[in-house]
């Protein structure tokens, strides 16, 4: 008897929910839409698999509120937007899915601390995520008629408009195509930036177990189906937390945000002449190229970011660019203080890069013979090697790199997987290395790559996690080349599941080197192919995922063929850029080759710690700083 009350109290709480949210779905279907076509049917379910694979529920519960913003608000019927304000229901128990809200005030109003309150005459989107056993008739026909894409092993989404009757009852019916619309683009654009929030430790009371996250938004380009399109394929959704954030507000501003509007300055304005810190390196006039050292150069007294040799060349460039730029640069160096990584221990400066090596002991030693100008007549990848790990690492006392050791006691569900980090705090507490330890400079290289397959691209994380092999074409190699001692790191971060086969493919490919293979381990192999990408791509393996680190897209015109392969293929592409402008330029020529920016800017957590600076601003600049994707 109790066993048969307990399988009828869960078949109960799987069909009517134990926790916030207006219980199951009410029946409507999909085909019922008016002009619907089922080539949209599929996409909405395959965004919303997407979506579901992505497990907000796992961090968001429904009090963190989001903005969102889809095109412009002429775009919509009554010109403004559909559901302005979002949440996700079902991390805390009961149904799984997400509320979208009329506005703000109508979800606050909706939100109990333990339920979701019954508004009368509030109107709502909800998408629930139903096992499809409990589905209506109409609705499991659909499913297997159209083959659409289930949401984990077997759910798949409800898609109703509900109203509260004054009475307490619940009406419901079927959303239009355009509100359907709005939610495929809200599911597209969600699902890649919610993991970009950020926790606030400092953030909210201690007594609730609400995790509190900063102030967020980002804009992503989504691309409309073709039977959306109306002539134009690309759409930007905007998606902020809390509501309230918008790109003119300059209130808490945060490295995770990259604002794109910025107040004009005044026509008339008073140009002061900056010194520039007689310590910093030389640098050259932003406007005609002249180099500079120290105390002789000015910068502008707005932004204090760009770098002049006179005052005359300084009013020049305000008239010619600066003046629409000006805005942008004084924002940037306003998020300065917020890319330092303030845990380590060692110096973090490197204007002057033979000095900063010196400082640690290891200039002209090992792989670090790449991070000065000194061994530049040494081509790339032919970098004499003494001997093992230790010499590799510059002499470094064995305690301050990794060893070529296995991490132990890593296992999830008691079952080997790869390791998943979320930054260096992570690497450095489980390799046990000092923060005093500057080998997170070279590392930042192998852990970017490693963080583009585990976190960023969902496809190459299941073929590791099922213990397959990925194909990973690495565009533009140089000093990497001689970096194989700290490339084999992914080996052991893989954590005896899965292989990687990295295809390095430039011109800097030494010709000896062109068409060998570096086993640097037994899980992790690097082929050499000397040549611009898009002629030999032709001849290599299909990839999974390509990579392009440090990639400077807007300074070389061969990138303007590989990009073009990159469109055609349309294989998940990763840029990583040094500082905020760059990935600003990059952003352009992506956007001018036909390429959709589906995984928006962001702060790369395995940047490099050393911060430079660009020649011509003292915008600060690190390797691997920002990361932006295209076909993920």
């Amino acid at each position: 008897m109790d066993l048969h009350l307990k399988n009828l109290f869960d078949r109960f709480q799987e069909q009517f929910g134990s926790g916030p949210g207006l219980g199951p779905g009410s029946g409507t279907c999909l085909m019922k839409v008016e002009g619907i076509s089922s080539n949209f049917i599929k996409l909405l379910f395959k965004a919303s698999a997407a979506l579901y694979r992505t497990e907000p529920w796992r961090r968001l519960r429904p009090g963190h509120l989001f903005g969102v913003r889809v095109g412009k608000d002429s775009d919509w019927s009554g010109k403004k937007q559909p559901f302005p304000c979002s949440q996700f229901i079902g991390g805390d128990g009961g149904d799984i899915g997400f509320y979208m809200f009329r506005s703000e005030n109508d979800a606050k109003k909706m939100t109990g601390s333990r339920e979701t309150i019954r508004v009368p005459n509030v109107e709502l989107l909800r998408v629930t995520y139903e096992l499809e056993t409990l589905m209506f008739p109409s609705n499991r026909k659909m499913i297997k008629s159209l083959s659409l894409e289930a949401s984990g092993n077997d759910r798949f989404p409800v898609i109703d408009v509900t109203r509260c009757t004054s009475s307490g009852e619940l009406q419901f019916r079927n959303p239009t195509l355009e509100e359907l619309k709005f939610v495929y683009a809200f599911m597209r654009a969600i699902s890649l930036v919610h993991p970009l929030l950020q926790a606030d430790k400092e953030g909210g009371p201690n007594w609730t177990k609400l995790i509190s996250f900063g102030p967020f938004i980002e804009t992503v380009d989504i691309q409309w189906p073709p039977e959306m399109a109306r002539g134009h394929e690309l759409v930007a959704v905007t998606i902020s937390h809390p509501p309230g954030q918008a790109y003119e507000e300059k209130i808490s501003s945060t490295a995770s945000s990259t604002p794109t509007k910025y107040a004009e300055p005044p026509d008339e304005v008073t140009f002061m002449d900056i010194r520039v810190n007689s310590n910093s390196s030389s640098k050259h006039c932003a406007m005609c190229e002249k180099e500079v050292n120290g105390d002789q150069s000015l910068c502008c007294g707005r932004c204090r970011a760009v770098v002049y040799c006179t005052s005359l060349c300084q009013k020049q460039h305000w008239k010619e660019s600066h003046k629409s730029m000006c805005g942008l640069y004084k924002a940037m160096m306003e998020r300065e203080e917020e890319l330092v990584m303030k845990i380590f221990m060692f110096p973090c400066s490197a204007a002057q890069p033979c000095k900063w090596l010196e400082s640690l002991g290891i200039h002209q030693k090992g792989m670090w013979r790449r991070k000065c100008s000194c061994y530049s007549h040494c081509p790339f990848g032919l970098l004499p090697v003494k001997g093992g790990l230790w010499d590799s690492w510059g002499g470094l006392d064995d305690e301050e790199y990794p060893g070529d050791l296995p991490f132990h006691n890593q296992l999830r569900d008691g079952i080997s997987s790869p390791i998943l980090l979320s930054g260096w705090s992570e690497y450095y507490n489980l390799r046990s290395l000092p923060l005093s330890s500057p080998v997170a400079d070279i590392l930042s290289h192998p852990l970017t790559v490693y963080h583009i397959l585990t976190a960023l691209s969902i496809n190459t994380k299941n073929l590791l996690l099922k213990g397959k092999e990925v194909i990973l074409h690495y565009l533009g190699p140089e000093g990497e080349m001689d970096w194989m001692p700290a490339f084999s790191e992914i080996s052991h971060l893989l954590n005896g599941l899965g292989n990687i086969q990295i295809i390095m493919v430039g011109p800097e490919v030494p010709t000896n080197l062109s068409g060998t293979t570096s086993g640097i381990s037994s899980r992790v192999r690097v082929n050499l192919v000397r040549g611009v990408y898009q002629e030999e791509a032709t001849y290599l393996p299909s990839p999974h995922v390509i990579v392009a680190l440090n990639c400077a897209l807007d300074r070389y015109s061969s990138w303007g063929g590989a990009l073009d392969l990159i469109k055609a293929i349309g294989v998940p592409a990763f840029f990583t850029e040094q500082s905020e402008i760059l990935c600003a330029n990059a952003k352009q020529v992506l956007r001018g080759a036909g390429l959709h920016i589906t995984h928006p800017v962001t702060p790369n957590p395995f940047r490099s710690p050393v911060k430079n600076h660009d020649s011509s601003t003292n915008l600060p600049s690190y390797s691997n700083g920002f990361v932006l994707g295209v076909n993920a």
